[in-house]
């Protein structure tokens, strides 16, 4: 059986039959009518030279030289297929992509893949809103979501791109006033910065055997970009992710062997981003861009 130089119409005709099990409904799928797609196999099977499908009461099922013609043409499909998307990469991406993300990953993560995202492709649009409701994919608010835990609704597609290490951070303004401590049992004797209502914070010492309470901080705020800057301005010692406080030349890791957590990073879109050449080059640009962190 010779499958070189099969015409790919005849070839689409007999993949709809395979897949529908009758010329009905095949014509159905295809938008064709069933004359049309029963002279396509015959011509097929003359091509051929060989019978590409049993008739029986059920319909019509594959013959040994069809399940060869079926692996052909899938074969076929696939390269059509990863052609297509190539010309939709080498085209100039237009249009709109929403992004959505928390305050931190909105402020000192995201600007930078942005950047280098509009650069390569300078008809993108780009709107970028913090906040850490998941619902807004689900609502259409948005066209990506970065994320720092893993979103469990079904309609949403979610990728892991990272795991961020968290650190305990001082300026070098505070440590000049207050000193060094030696461990993490002297913090007690720090201004400490922590969240106000949220028990993120909290949690996270009790994991390390310490046990305190929201008096412990003495400053207070759940805004992370608020408690962030106030470390840089030297209030006192607070909690952040080391792929952020690298850029700050003035910031001071304390006991940087200490292990302390990590947070993860997930990039999540609407499972139609496949049909958005435009949201998934977005998508894969900033999945690149967060294995670098």
């Amino acid at each position: 059986m010779n499958t070189s130089n099969l015409p790919w119409h005849l070839l689409q005709s007999f993949a709809a039959i395979s897949e529908a099990g009758s010329l009905s409904r095949a014509a159905v799928t295809l938008g064709s009518s069933q004359p049309t797609l029963s002279r396509h196999l015959t011509q097929l099977e003359e091509h051929l030279g060989s019978r590409l499908f049993f008739r029986t009461p059920s319909g019509l099922t594959l013959t040994p030289e069809g399940a060869a013609v079926q692996a052909h043409a899938d074969a076929m499909a696939q390269a059509a297929a990863h052609l297509s998307f190539v010309g939709a990469q080498t085209q100039e991406l237009s249009g709109t992509v929403r992004v959505t993300a928390s305050q931190v990953a909105a402020t000192y993560l995201l600007p930078p893949m942005l950047v280098s995202l509009r650069q390569n492709h300078p008809a993108l649009s780009l709107e970028l809103v913090a906040s850490d409701d998941t619902d807004n994919l689900l609502r259409r608010e948005a066209d990506l979501a970065v994320r720092m835990y893993r979103p469990i609704q079904n309609d949403l597609i979610a990728k892991k791109v990272a795991d961020l290490p968290l650190g305990i951070y001082a300026s070098r303004d505070y440590l000049a006033r207050h000193g060094m401590p030696e461990g993490p049992q002297d913090l007690a004797g720090h201004t400490v910065i922590g969240y106000d209502r949220s028990t993120l914070i909290i949690d996270g010492m009790r994991q390390m055997g310490m046990v305190v309470d929201r008096s412990f901080f003495a400053f207070r705020s759940d805004d992370q970009v608020v408690c962030w800057r106030m470390v840089q301005a030297g209030m006192g010692i607070g909690f952040g992710q080391h792929s952020i406080a690298a850029n700050d030349p003035n910031l001071v890791a304390l006991w940087p062997q200490m292990t302390i957590g990590s947070l993860p990073v997930w990039l999540t879109a609407h499972q139609e981003l496949r049909m958005s050449p435009r949201v998934r080059a977005s998508f894969d640009h900033l999945a690149a861009c967060f294995a670098t962190l």
